[in-house]
């Protein structure tokens, strides 16, 4: 057993072995992976560039979309280098402590992520049932102090993974049947009592993504009881459009999170072990991809200053305006 250090049970490295099953076809996966990765990282530095350099954008809930493009900037990096090094060039080794430092990063990054999108609905709902307030609760020292709080706590609660995963002994193998190193993938290659493990982890679940919708859900509800209390059909409208973008992005983040979650604890043996790994990918790539397009599309503000941005002349502006238009209307009608 070459693999394992000679005074434990802990290997000195492990195999990650992609996507079984779909060996044959790695490097044509990999073409979509980095088409998207490619999109997420120009999509997202655009923003967090649009809105550091227009001051109209210096607004709190612009301010929490910068936080949440730099957040999956962070979270689609955490992988995806490595993802496309093992489909194109079968790098396949990664030692165990590096192993252990991209597990914490992809949860911590991930639980940052909810936690964003979390206060990015407490935002909509100061904004919806306070407006006159709104500059007062959420000034640039709350908005920092929410921010810190929510890495913290992801910070806090992911260590443990770490702990749990590295004094786990190593005897079945060093090979990994995935293309990252997850907290649960790597604890299922144990020979170990990994009962600790899943109950902490469904723990952890349970404290950032329970908590955090549920603050979503009661946040939602009551701006929409706000919302359907005003008398104007026009302010029932923009108080609706404003948070059309978020409600898109929570659902672009939730509905693979929830697939990938449910189905690695309970759909094991009647789901196929290459939808899973593949859903897993996307559950990291698709939102830093799609969040930059709804927000782009959605968001008034930020598609008249890209159109601004962009094109100079007057005739190329209006016509821009009218394909913005156009694709907006093509989501509303895909909802």
């Amino acid at each position: 057993m070459s693999f394992l250090n000679d005074t434990s049970l802990t290997p000195v490295s492990f195999i990650l072995n992609g996507i079984p099953g779909l060996e044959e076809v790695h490097l044509w996966i990999s073409f979509p992976l980095c088409t998207m990765y490619s999109i997420a990282i120009t999509g997202n530095f655009g923003l967090i560039y649009l809105i550091y350099s227009e001051e109209t954008l210096h607004r709190p809930m612009y301010i929490f979309l910068a936080l949440l493009s730099f957040t999956d900037v962070l979270m689609c990096t955490s992988t995806l280098p490595n993802t496309l090094c093992i489909l194109w060039f079968n790098l396949k080794e990664i030692d165990f402590k590096a192993c252990l430092a991209q597990m914490f990063f992809v949860h911590t990054f991930t639980g940052m992520e909810s936690g964003v999108l979390m206060l990015m609905a407490l935002d909509r709902y100061v904004a919806i049932c306070y407006p006159l307030r709104y500059a007062t609760i959420l000034t640039n020292s709350v908005i920092s102090k929410a921010g810190l709080l929510t890495f913290l706590r992801g910070v806090i609660l992911v260590i443990p993974f770490t702990f749990l995963t590295k004094h786990l002994p190593y005897c079945r193998g060093n090979v990994i049947p995935h293309t990252y190193c997850d907290h649960m993938s790597v604890a299922k290659i144990s020979c170990g009592n990994v009962r600790i493990n899943a109950i902490y982890g469904l723990m952890v679940a349970l404290l950032i993504g329970g908590f955090d919708i549920l603050c979503i859900t009661i946040s939602y509800t009551m701006i929409l009881r706000a919302v359907v209390s005003l008398s104007s059909a026009d302010a029932r409208q923009k108080a609706f459009s404003t948070c059309t973008a978020h409600i898109c992005a929570i659902v672009i983040t939730y509905v693979p999170a929830f697939f990938t979650f449910f189905t690695h604890r309970f759909g094991g043996h009647t789901i196929p072990p290459h939808i899973h790994i593949i859903m897993a990918n996307l559950y990291l790539l698709m939102p830093p991809t799609m969040n930059p397009i709804v927000y782009g599309v959605k968001t008034k503000q930020i598609r008249e200053i890209v159109i601004r941005f962009l094109f100079k002349g007057k005739d190329n502006s209006q016509h821009l305006s009218r394909v913005f238009l156009e694709v907006r209307i093509l989501l509303s009608r895909l909802r």
